[in-house]
């Protein structure tokens, strides 16, 4: 059963040095909040899985929170490289980090192994690419009925899932919609879970026809972060910060600046910052 908490006594409750991590979302409702919180704990040793890392695991990486990344592609969307990453990766900086890549197809079939408790992921994938010859964990297993060579890896299976969503109801169900990615399924291959949400209601009321509803029972705690996935955008709430995006390049290039931005704008700040992003109209 889903409880209501503060961010902080979440992030206390639920996510532990060393622990692997997902903090999933795709284009919009992506929990910035609650990685601003992580940082705030100094959490480290995190191994950081997502499908399409952005800014919020640049900014943990830099912060040295991460040994290790799992992911389909990193990067600024539509601007450019993730240098916190590249700095970690390529320097040290603050501390090495150990990566694993996949394709999309790959991350999207080794949630759904997580999701069902399943040891690992089998599809069709991975002829003729370059990723298995860089990546031990991508292996080739034959079909018991047709002998067809198929790709198998391993399945995600999480110590915590970190989610935005716009709504959860008094029960502790929780509301997703507008663009999903695979929310749902981090949720259900993770021990715990922590769902940010924009506002908590009584009633879901009329929903689209592609919105997710995680029952309260798949959920650990949840907390009530309006405009808690600034800069990314939450349908029906608020739009996409693109001048940060743009911006994030000059700030992270830079150690100076980025430690600079980090202390001024998370560590002296905590949740209630991203208030004021939710008043902005779609």
């Amino acid at each position: 059963m889903a409880v209501v908490q503060k961010l902080a006594e979440a992030i206390e409750a639920n996510l532990h040095d060393g622990d692997t991590v997902a903090m999933e979302g795709f284009t919009h409702l992506i929990p910035f909040a609650s990685g601003h919180e992580i940082i705030r704990q100094k959490r480290k040793g995190l191994t950081l899985i997502r499908m399409t890392p952005d800014l919020i695991y640049d900014q943990l990486i830099g912060m040295g929170a991460a040994v290790k990344m799992v992911f389909s592609w990193g990067g600024n969307p539509g601007v450019g490289s993730l240098h916190r990453f590249r700095d970690a990766y390529e320097n040290g900086w603050p501390n090495k980090i150990e990566i694993e890549e996949h394709s999309h197809a790959a991350m999207a079939n080794a949630y759904d192994a997580g999701a069902a408790g399943l040891p690992f992921a089998m599809f069709k994938g991975y002829r003729g690419a370059e990723l298995p010859r860089v990546n031990p964990n991508i292996k080739e297993i034959k079909c018991p009925f047709t002998g067809e060579l198929l790709s198998a890896v391993p399945a995600v299976k999480l110590d915590v899932a970190f989610i935005h969503a716009q709504k959860a109801d008094r029960d502790g169900n929780v509301l997703l919609e507008g663009i999903v990615g695979v929310q749902k399924e981090a949720v259900l291959a993770a021990k715990r879970s922590v769902v940010t949400v924009e506002e908590i209601v009584d009633d879901f009321g009329p929903r689209s026809p592609n919105a997710v509803i995680l029952p309260h029972w798949t959920v650990t705690s949840i907390v009530k972060v309006p405009g808690g996935a600034h800069p990314s955008y939450a349908h029906g709430y608020y739009t996409r910060d693109n001048a940060f995006y743009k911006q994030w390049d000059t700030i992270a290039r830079d150690r100076e600046s980025f430690s600079a931005w980090i202390d001024e704008h998370v560590m002296r700040k905590g949740p209630d910052a991203f208030a004021a992003f939710a008043k902005r109209a779609v």
